[in-house]
């Protein structure tokens, strides 16, 4: 009966602060440890390499689908990538916003939120590789507006940091 597991790993964990919490936590955490979330950071259009996961794809382990792909772009380098940001003017990036440096567009914000752990705006956004380096100034537009913001490196909390 999963309603008498619930109240025993409730009561189980109680002495250790255990509360139950719901999906927005589960995602926080998930964005501040950087993780990916499938169908934002990662989606059939976006490849691991893409979304920075090249360690975790292994070329020498055997044939699988879409090695080809993933070869060459390894090969020849990602034209697109994952990076993150934090705002620095006033503003918190959502899911499809668009970036743009200098006034270009190029790219789009896949997550973003309020940090609460580290109490910053921070966002993940899918742009060109050619961005520039950890530090580099950007504009998401939200609501038509332009909002300043930098790129910065992830992953953005690490345990006992």
């Amino acid at each position: 009966d999963a309603e008498k597991i619930w109240d025993i790993l409730l009561e189980a964990g109680k002495p250790k602060g255990l509360q139950p919490t719901g999906l927005g936590c589960r995602d926080t955490l998930r964005f501040e440890a950087s993780m990916p979330l499938y169908g934002h950071e990662l989606t059939a259009d976006i490849s691991p390499l893409e979304a920075g996961l090249t360690r975790f794809v292994s070329f020498d382990k055997g044939a699988f689908n879409g090695r080809d792909v993933l070869l060459a772009q390894k090969e020849q380098g990602v034209k697109r990538k994952l990076v993150g940001f934090e705002m620095t003017d006033r503003g918190i990036a959502r899911a499809g916003y668009p970036v743009r440096k200098n006034g270009e567009n190029i790219g789009h914000v896949t997550s973003g939120t309020m940090a609460p752990t580290l109490g910053k705006n921070l966002g993940m956004a899918l742009v060109r590789a050619d961005v520039g380096p950890v530090g580099t100034e950007i504009d998401i537009e939200i609501r038509e507006k332009s909002v300043r913001a930098k790129t910065i490196s992830r992953p953005f909390y690490k345990r006992g940091k």
